[in-house]
Parts: C-alpha cells; structure tokens; sequence
C-alpha cells in the first residue's frame, strides 16, 4: 500500500539576512543587515526566498516620492515584492498548503476577500490592500509571512529567478494587455520596452499574437528586445519616435503600454488616428509630474481612451506563470550577491539596467 513520503523539514533560524532601507528619501540607501525572522499567525505559512527582483516601486516606496505614507511610519525597514522561494513553516490552522511547496511573494500581501471588488475577482482593487514592501516588510527580507488565502504557488518547471519577477512586473503587464482586449495581429507599442516590466510585456504579446514595436535606447535594450519579439525597436534618440510609430503601424497603434513614466506626455500621440486605440497607464509617476495632457476631441472622434491598470489578481498571476511554464516567458536576469544588493538598487533608481535585476540570498 502507498503511503505518502513524509514533508521535508526545515532548520528556522531566530535571525535572517535582509536588505533594509536607510535615510529613507531622496538619498536612501540599502544596508544588508540581520533582523528577527518574523511570527507567522495559525493561518500564515513563513517563507524563505531564495531570491527578489528589484523593482522600481521598490525605489519609489523608499524615496517616498509617491503620495502615499512613509515606510517608516508604517513600522516596515524592506521594501520589495518579487519573491520567489519554499514554504518552511505552515500555521496551525493552515488547511492546504504545506512545507516544502514553492511559493512566492508579491505585491499584495492580504485583501479583504469580502468586498466588490474582491468578490468580482478584481482583489488588486480592494481598498483594504496590504501592500507588500510598504504596509509590511516584503521581498528584500529573506523570510516573510503570507496568508495561506492570498499565497501564490510556483509552478514546477519556473525558475526562482524567472519566478520572483513574474509576481510583480510580468504578471503587471499581463494583466494590462489582457484588459486591453487587444486581438492577434494588433500593433502594441511599449515605450520604455527594454526595461524589467517591459522586456516581459513584449515576450506576453507576442506570445498573444500581438506585434510589439518598443520605444526606448541604447544597443543593449535594442538586442534585448528584438531578441525577446518585438518587431521593431525605436531609438527616441534618433528622430521623432511618434511620428516613426505612426509610419510602421500605418496610421498608428492599436494600444500603448506605458511602464517608462517620463513617455506619459507623448503618449497619445502613438494612437495617430487609430480607431479605438487606447493608452494603458502602468507606470506610476512620481506625485506631480508627467501628465499626459488630454483634449477630449480625438478621443471623441476615433473612440480612443486611457485606461489604468494596477497590479495582477490572484488569477491573472497564475496565468502569467502558466506561460513561464510553457516556455513562453524567458527571462535572463541579471543575478547579484547580497553584497551587491545598494549597488544594482542605485543603479536600477538611476535607470542603468537592461532588462531585470535579481537578488540571489543564497550568494555572498
């Protein structure tokens, strides 16, 4: 008779390694220090990343140049979101899931599961949202509590530095193209395409049988993106980018999904005259800058619109994974150190990384 093989156990150590933001603001920085594994509840499960993306939310929670609460005052040290590692711990009341599953850790820790929002299976809009990195430490600490209701499971097959970043920035974009409507064949322009959102929201498209054409710079990002299928790449250094869209899209793009904030005052002007297309709003600006300057008369007359979406519901997140799982998401991360963890935050708040950037906790 069958029996099943026992779970594996872990060694849970009182201390762990995390990366916690210092002189929080415009100048902060990250100083890898030891702090307390945390508590779970009787319905939370404690997970031990293996690795964190690094996200340019992240730097925007730790500048605190968004209008929202400081870090520090809410208690939370870590910022981060892009998890990905094996459940170590399960709480006493925990039904499901069980140590040793992989599982990451993702923008929204909990919501409320009872609203509209979350009832209509839109729980990225609950207004009661716990957002991971700023409400409660998140991806940046090597250990981190997660509800079992609102736990994501990794798919066998996806790597942890595929997965990580597929909590955030690809399941992000994921769920943008997917509320576009955007049928195969349909000209999808990503300014800002060989960034870390970006990069992956190309592969999706394509993937979709959408054509993506990026707007961005540098030989780096160009071969990063025609590699990854975009079909055309437009430096915005090299003559007007709009007018080049317009001209490869033969009247204009069917929608344009902005993650590079600085492109929102161009970019209705990718629509040209396209009927029905539609700018998707993704990126999130600092507070105050770079609107995109709207007359309601061409949106009235070619039925075009702007339309914002945040990050991925619980569904959407495991379908984004299903195509890491079928080999339709790549990712070639570059993959750091703890010792390298300030030095590639900076970099990445500086806009000098091609594609994304993953934090391996296991490496020196």
């Amino acid at each position: 008779m069958a029996t099943e093989s026992a779970a594996p156990t872990f060694d849970i150590p009182k201390e762990c390694v995390a990366g916690v933001v210092k002189n929080e603001g415009p100048d902060f920085y990250v100083e890898v220090e030891k702090v307390p594994v945390p508590e779970i509840g009787p319905e939370d499960v404690l997970i031990k990343l293996n690795a964190t993306g690094l996200c340019m939310s992240d730097c925007h929670f730790m500048m605190n140049d968004w209008a929202l609460p400081k870090m520090s005052e809410l208690g939370t040290k870590c910022a981060g979101h892009e998890g990905a590692g094996v459940i170590v711990k399960v709480g006493e009341k925990v039904k499901n899931l069980k140590v040793g599953q992989r599982a990451g850790h993702k923008p929204i820790q909990d919501v409320c599961h009872t609203c509209e929002s979350c009832k209509a299976g839109r729980d990225s809009y609950c207004f009661k949202s716990v957002f991971t990195g700023l409400h409660c430490d998140g991806s940046y600490k090597q250990y981190v509590v997660s509800p079992e209701r609102y736990t994501t499971l990794i798919p066998d097959g996806v790597s942890d530095y595929v997965a990580g970043p597929v909590m955030c920035s690809a399941a992000t974009i994921y769920t943008s193209i997917k509320e576009s409507g955007l049928r195969p064949g349909s000209w999808a322009v990503f300014p800002g395409g060989g960034g870390g959102v970006g990069i992956q929201g190309v592969q999706l498209a394509s993937a979709m049988g959408i054509r993506p054409i990026v707007v961005d710079t540098g030989d780096a990002r160009k071969e990063l993106t025609k590699k990854y299928g975009a079909e055309h790449f437009v430096d915005f250094k090299e003559g007007d980018p709009v007018k080049k869209v317009v001209e490869l899209t033969e009247g204009g793009a069917h929608a344009v999904f902005v993650t590079a904030v600085q492109s929102y005052p161009l970019a209705l002007g990718y629509l040209g005259a396209r009927a029905g297309g539609q700018v998707m709003c993704i990126g999130l600006p600092p507070a105050g800058k770079f609107h995109i300057d709207l007359d309601p008369t061409a949106l009235i007359f070619r039925n075009q619109s702007i339309k914002g979406t945040l990050v991925s519901s619980l569904g959407d997140l495991d379908e984004t994974l299903q195509f890491a799982a079928r080999g339709k998401l790549h990712l070639e991360p570059t993959v750091v150190g703890l010792s390298k963890f300030n030095e590639y935050v900076q970099k990445l708040k500086n806009g000098e990384i091609a594609g994304r950037v993953v934090v391996d906790f296991n490496m020196p």
